[in-house]
């Protein structure tokens, strides 16, 4: 766990010396632009489990920093810390037994996208994230009893990562945007969780919010 978690942060730390030591050759070629966002996410957990049925989408929130170092006149790079929540619902039907599951997985996230701009208002985002898992949560009501309860963290991938892609729309210093993130890591690792899961990973969309500082 702290192997992963030092990990992530000495990501955090790279990508944000980079822009500190680039910030020169960056300011020459533009204006290097910080901010905070946050808006609605729409997850879900991409698996196709026999005996999984009515999955729903659970809606969550992010929150966090961004910073953007241009890299020429029309592409930037774009790191950015956020607080995500993902999950879903779905019913069961296992060996018999049926109810229903809400997963509820946290994340402290770190995309890193590359950032098209298509004159002075709007941009295309493309790009790698990499997640921590932070805590997790299962809401049961079925057949296996009913009740919330936190699902031993091991049982899960603490390192979910995958890929980004959306647009922001600029309004002056604040902004608009839409994304849509694909995970490539299996959420579950053992355990209950695998039991549940079997190889599903993290979707989310998120709508969002934010201003420039600078």
């Amino acid at each position: 766990m702290k192997k992963s978690m030092n990990l992530l942060l000495a990501t955090a730390v790279l990508a944000v010396g980079s822009l500190v030591t680039s910030s020169s050759d960056a300011l020459a070629q533009g204006r290097v632009r910080t901010g905070i966002k946050g808006g609605l996410n729409a997850s879900s957990l991409f698996y196709d489990n026999q005996g999984v049925s009515n999955k729903n989408e659970r809606i969550g929130f992010h929150a966090g920093l961004f910073a953007q170092a241009p890299l020429g006149e029309f592409l930037a790079i774009q790191p950015e810390l956020l607080y995500s929540t993902k999950g879903a619902s779905a019913d069961y039907n296992l060996l018999g037994f049926n109810g229903r599951n809400t997963f509820r997985l946290n994340y402290a996230e770190l995309p890193v996208l590359l950032t098209f701009k298509l004159g002075q208002a709007v941009e295309l985002q493309a790009g790698p994230y990499a997640a921590y898992l932070l805590n997790s949560n299962v809401n049961s009501n079925g057949d296996f009893g009913s009740g919330s309860s936190a699902i031993n963290r091991d049982n899960f991938n603490k390192v979910d990562y995958g890929i980004a892609g959306g647009l922001n729309i600029y309004f002056g210093k604040a902004f608009i945007g839409a994304r849509y993130e694909q995970g490539l890591q299996r959420i579950a690792n053992s355990g209950a969780a695998r039991t549940l899961l079997g190889n599903a990973k993290n979707s989310v969309g998120l709508l969002s919010v934010g201003v420039s500082i600078n």
